[in-house]
């Protein structure tokens, strides 16, 4: 038990030393600086060539959605989910060895090609996240979290960040397992967040993009506007287009809506009027249900 708290504290200056050096030492692999210039180039690119045109630049809640970005991806990791995490991940593997299971490597991809790993690692890693994601949709108790991240009323680039801290908690719990039972031998992973971290960003972005013919196969923000909005078709009460970096998923699976374009669909969801509108309360909303 002495172990677990250990771990648990020295997680906090851990992750704090991380976070330091993630901001006073810019590299190539710098997570940190890589999140703000894709999140500028976005922005640019919002800016630039507006698929609404009449949204402003600064759109509602845009200073909202802006510290979710930071708050999601930075100061929750170190108020506490990383040491939780930590422990969990550490108790986790304890309890495999008290039954003789050393690992989950399943299937050892470490001696493919770093390209061909991170590829897997993209596809694999994406179906997940799709089938969570149509989880937040179709459970109950996990609507409650997932409707922050609904309750968008005007979409930007940073409109992919407003998901309540609940949400990474259940992600990364359900996607442990069928990760952790792929051997890929590499440190790279940031490549393949990085990359769905831009594609998020494009999807919520205020721009009027489908890619043509690789609209059926990667994610884009005439596709993903739909998902936001606030009257669904009557076959698909629960929700559409769950895909978050790939499209495909949707296509296959017969979750795919988008029957024409309209850069002002109405967003949200129903009684969203009611719903809560500053940080505070919409972290706390969910637990009152």
């Amino acid at each position: 038990m002495q172990d677990y708290i250990d771990l648990f504290i020295n997680s906090f200056s851990d992750y704090w030393n991380y976070l330091v050096k993630e901001i006073t030492t810019p590299s190539w692999t710098n997570y940190f600086y890589w999140l703000v210039g894709l999140s500028l180039l976005v922005f640019t690119l919002e800016i630039i060539k507006p698929w609404r045109k009449d949204q402003k630049v600064l759109r509602r809640d845009f200073w909202l959605d802006l510290f979710y970005l930071f708050f999601n991806f930075f100061l929750f990791s170190l108020v506490g989910y990383n040491s939780i995490s930590n422990v969990a991940v550490a108790a986790f593997n304890d309890g495999l060895k008290s039954i003789g299971i050393e690992n989950l490597v399943a299937i050892e991809l470490g001696s493919l090609p770093v390209w061909s790993q991170l590829l897997i690692m993209f596809i694999i890693a994406d179906f997940i996240q799709w089938n969570i994601h149509r989880l937040l949709h179709r459970v109950p108790r996990l609507w409650e979290f997932h409707k922050v991240h609904h309750s968008i009323k005007e979409m930007g680039f940073a409109a992919q960040f407003r998901f309540h801290f609940m949400e990474t908690i259940i992600y990364k719990s359900l996607q442990y397992i069928p990760l952790a039972m792929l051997g890929f031998g590499i440190e790279q992973f940031f490549i393949v967040h990085m990359l769905s971290v831009f594609i998020g960003h494009l999807n919520h972005a205020n721009l009027s993009w489908d890619y043509g013919p690789l609209k059926y196969i990667i994610n884009n923000p005439k596709m993903h506007l739909w998902h936001h909005a606030r009257d669904l078709p009557a076959d698909h009460k629960y929700g559409v287009n769950y895909g978050l970096s790939l499209s495909i998923w949707d296509y296959l699976f017969g979750t795919a809506h988008v029957p024409y374009h309209d850069a002002h669909l109405e967003l949200g969801f129903h009684g969203d009027e009611h719903y809560p509108d500053s940080f505070g309360e919409q972290l706390v909303e969910p637990f009152k249900k």
